[in-house]
């Protein structure tokens, strides 16, 4: 097959996908898409033992496309998800978003790279620290999508229905450049012994030359919307297409976090696109563009995950890590929403079950999967796909479907 067969293969499965759930599953997309590519999987083990020639997985294991889902994949989807950050809606709740947002996954991402770490280190399983906290930091991002749309079911406080969208929004982005400055000083770590200069000047220079490229080219581009009539949707499109791959490009070439980069030119688009003082630099066509762009990459990243883990070398020791890693990882999650609420809960008040919602609400999506597909080679890396593969679908299967119960729990009052 060549790689166009494989592109063509993923978008008819990734619609067909979509239509099944819109129309007769009628799931949130992160369950129904889950639950489909299980079956996808299943079906093509079925096909690939019985007609070997057939074996799709294997020859989806033919291309690499790591430099695809880094390049455009990841920064197509934080750009997406930055877009729709609406600094105004946030209103009063804005600072405990951000620390939620900032301090949970800087805690998430030690608490999980820490317990997977010792838990590894138990089963005989290798794996460097660094890269430990790498996957800690990849599995932190929550799905935005399927949380908001789940919240949207049940009459919740408009205070905690800002907090859960706005924090899930909010740390994608976070988790991401987190995660791949870590794989960047685990990766120079491997060479030489890293001094705290270095450390920090690679800290630094990714990060803050990332926001920087990005404020930069998001005010350009935000120009160039204003200028554009809102009636020329075709050329805003491309507009905006253009600065997150010049963009990505840039911030690579001077080796600064193009992902860094592609959050913060989605803040200023999207919040200055929007802005009533300019009239609206970016039309509504904009903005479902990216949302459909946003969703039609997440189906195909569950039709990619669920063919890669056909032909990975699985060991039932890895298995059995990915399924103590669920654990982990959701006392991971509870922790980084503990801690910063109990210390803001001295000045501020919260809703009842504040600390539950969020915690079980936290569903992981397709993000975790992109960016654990993206990993440059790293002896462990299959472990660290392995173990994402099982917590996001246990996180969107079990979680996803029992999250209900919890909202109607927690809340008496709600309905469905």
């Amino acid at each position: 097959m060549s790689i166009l067969d494989i592109i063509a293969l993923f978008i008819f499965l990734s619609g067909a996908f979509i239509f099944i759930n819109t129309f007769y599953l009628k799931l949130p997309s992160s369950i129904g898409l889950m639950i489909m590519a299980l079956v996808l999987s299943f079906l093509v083990l079925i096909i690939g033992n019985v007609f070997p020639e057939l074996h799709l997985a294997e020859h989806v294991k033919e291309y690499e496309f790591e430099e695809v889902l880094y390049q455009v994949v990841l920064s197509f989807m934080l750009f997406s998800g930055a877009l729709n950050i609406d600094f105004r809606k946030l209103s009063s709740q804005r600072s405990s978003v951000l620390i939620l947002a900032i301090v949970g996954v800087l805690i998430s991402t030690i608490v999980i790279g820490t317990g997977v770490y010792f838990m590894l280190d138990a089963m005989s399983i290798h794996l460097e620290y660094l890269y430990c906290l790498v996957f800690g930091a990849l599995i932190s991002p929550t799905d935005p999508i399927a949380v908001t749309k789940t919240i949207a079911r049940f009459n919740l406080s408009k205070e905690l229905e800002i907090k859960i969208a706005g924090e899930s929004l909010f740390n994608d982005g976070i988790a991401v450049v987190l995660a791949l400055t870590l794989l960047d000083i685990a990766h120079a770590g491997d060479d030489h012994t890293l001094s705290f200069f270095e450390t920090t000047y690679i800290v630094v220079a990714d990060i803050g030359g990332g926001i920087f490229i990005g404020l930069l080219l998001g005010y350009i581009g935000y120009r160039l919307l204003k200028y554009v009539d809102n009636d020329a949707v075709e050329v805003e499109v491309l507009i905006t297409l253009a600065l997150v791959m010049a963009g990505s490009q840039l911030a690579d070439f001077i080796h600064v976090s193009s992902k860094q980069a592609a959050v913060v030119m989605g803040l200023v688009v999207g919040n200055e696109g929007k802005s009533t003082h300019v009239a609206g630099a970016a039309g509504d066509y904009v903005f479902k563009f990216w949302k459909l762009l946003e969703e039609t990459f997440s189906a195909m990243l569950f039709v990619l995950i669920g063919l890669e883990m056909l032909v990975l070398d699985l060991r039932l020791d890895v298995l059995a890590a990915g399924f103590f890693a669920v654990c982990i990882v959701l006392f991971g999650r509870w922790t980084s929403v503990f801690v910063p609420i109990k210390l803001m809960s001295v000045k501020k008040d919260f809703a009842p079950n504040t600390i539950s919602v969020l915690t079980w609400g936290a569903l992981r999506g397709g993000l975790p999967i992109a960016l654990s597909l993206s990993l440059t080679d790293f002896q462990g890396k299959d472990v660290i796909v392995t173990m994402t593969y099982i917590v996001v679908v246990c996180s969107v299967l079990y979680q996803g479907l029992t999250v209900p119960i919890l909202m109607r729990t927690s809340h008496p009052d709600s309905s469905s």
